[in-house]
């Protein structure tokens, strides 16, 4: 099994981010605490025949019992411990009672982590799945239920000596990633929190990847959560980077500019602290230069710079967050200088944001570079036509139209490339678009697209271009 130890060390200190958990599952622990209040009444279910009288003696006793006689006990006859607590999950139907056993149960592996040993141990003798009874519980009506099980399954998975099934895991986390996307869940903190602990564990990452989960997460970040969520949701995401081949691709997802624009708004240091540690491993853990000056610019495009600024004028007690913002800083000071127009073009383009920086009314620009957005197998250009085809910004849309009427212009194939690509279509129906730039970018790369004689063009587009229209670029021949 993957070790923890690799993000304990980078941490400093794991006891802080345990104590965190108390707070981000609040609501489940008020609720287990008045579960706990409520005892059960074991003689009752061992008179009404619904638990056998072995299981009956080990309850009453374990139940009862100090800490220390608990270990006691659990040294004595471990096997039982598990044996009991499987039968109970299977034979009590009764909400209250099976809320009351499941708290008990997470209460005595926080007590001790080794102890998630002896269910797979117990599991193992028995011939039967670890997983199968608490997969199960994850169908229960009852959210208590529901989500005290889904703790336990991520503590048997991340504190055991072998790690969880392939088939189990994936539908674990992709359970998990689906409680991130239920609008208004009040136990998604959990939900979360269950996620930091199984994202601490390397093989487990990927597979969360591929279930979708990052697109998951970054969708939740990018909508209106409170600090804890986007606190807990980017300690995911940095867990993650410490993957190198994973840090590598991460922001294809958009990663960068979603935290760029919590850092922008957020006021509260720890969830700029762990926005600053995933930007610091993007530059650090990817093998790739290319990829690393790619992340590098991404954050200069995304205003990234102009935070650091502000962050280094408030007065920090934690040393690492000072770190961060020093190495950052001059990280990204050294990627701007070494800046060539061509990575700026490319950094707006990726990052999905795109204004009328002076690239793109740069006639040398295009007649120097127009060849290059057919590498990468027209990377830039999909994004373009992905843009046109998505975004409802009158901006984006504006610039986009805009670019690729000057890729056609300076590229002799262009035309067909962008036909190929489904961009001549979607540039047309934006003739009739309601906002007057986009419909005149959308006009003239139309024209573009038609035209064989660019100096006739070049006339045209003099006369044409609205005068009252701030931020439109003149298209020269």
């Amino acid at each position: 099994m993957a070790s923890l130890g690799s993000i304990g060390s980078v941490m400093g200190n794991i006891d802080d981010i345990e104590k965190g958990a108390q707070v981000a599952t609040s609501l489940l622990q008020q609720r287990a605490n008045d579960v706990r209040a409520n005892r059960v009444n074991w003689q009752s279910y061992l008179q009404g025949q619904m638990i056998s009288s072995e299981d009956f003696s080990f309850i009453s006793k374990f139940d009862t019992a100090s800490s220390e006689v608990r270990r006691a006990i659990l040294t004595e006859n471990p096997l039982q411990f598990a044996k009991t607590f499987f039968n109970l999950m299977s034979q009590i139907a009764k909400d209250q009672t099976l809320q009351y056993i499941l708290t008990m149960l997470d209460d005595v592996l926080q007590e001790d982590k080794s102890r998630v040993d002896i269910f797979k141990g117990y599991a193992k003798r028995s011939k039967e799945s670890v997983w199968t009874p608490f997969l199960h519980l994850l169908n229960r009506d009852d959210r208590f239920i529901v989500y005290q099980t889904s703790r336990i399954i991520a503590k048997i998975a991340c504190w055991s000596k072998e790690s969880m099934g392939a088939e189990d895991l994936k539908f674990y986390l992709n359970w998990l990633k689906d409680q991130l996307r239920q609008p208004g869940n009040e136990y998604m903190q959990t939900a979360a929190r269950c996620l930091q602990m199984m994202l601490r564990v390397d093989m487990y990452r990927q597979v969360f990847v591929d279930v979708d989960g990052i697109s998951t997460i970054v969708m939740v970040l990018a909508g209106k959560v409170g600090f804890q969520i986007q606190y807990q949701l980017t300690f995911c995401l940095w867990c993650l980077t410490f993957n190198h081949v994973l840090a590598e691709k991460m922001n294809k997802y958009s990663i960068i500019p979603t935290l760029a624009d919590i850092l922008s708004e957020n006021v509260k240091e720890k969830v700029s602290r762990i926005i600053l540690a995933v930007f610091r491993n993007l530059l650090e853990k990817p093998e790739e230069t290319e990829m690393v000056q790619e992340h590098a610019l991404a954050m200069v495009q995304c205003k990234v710079l102009k935070q650091l600024e502000l962050l280094d004028s408030r007065k920090f007690d934690d040393p690492d967050i000072v770190d961060d913002i020093l190495y950052l800083n001059e990280t990204l000071q050294k990627s701007v200088q070494d800046l060539s127009s061509f990575d700026e073009y490319c950094s707006e383009v990726k990052s999905g944001r795109l204004e009328w920086s002076p690239v793109h009314k740069s006639e040398r620009f295009w007649r120097e570079n127009a060849p290059r957005l057919n590498e990468k197998n027209y990377e830039l250009l999909k994004i373009l036509v992905r843009l046109l085809s998505d975004s409802k910004d009158p901006l984006i849309l504006s610039v986009s139209a805009h670019d690729l009427g000057e890729y056609v212009r300076y590229y002799p194939r262009g035309k067909n490339v962008i036909e190929q690509l489904g961009g001549k279509q979607l540039v047309m129906q934006y003739l009739s678009h309601d906002d007057p730039n986009v419909r005149f970018e959308a006009l003239i790369a139309v024209q573009k697209l038609m035209v064989h004689n660019w100096e006739y063009l070049g006339r045209q587009l003099q006369d044409t271009t609205p005068k009252d229209a701030p931020g439109l670029v003149s298209a020269k021949a």
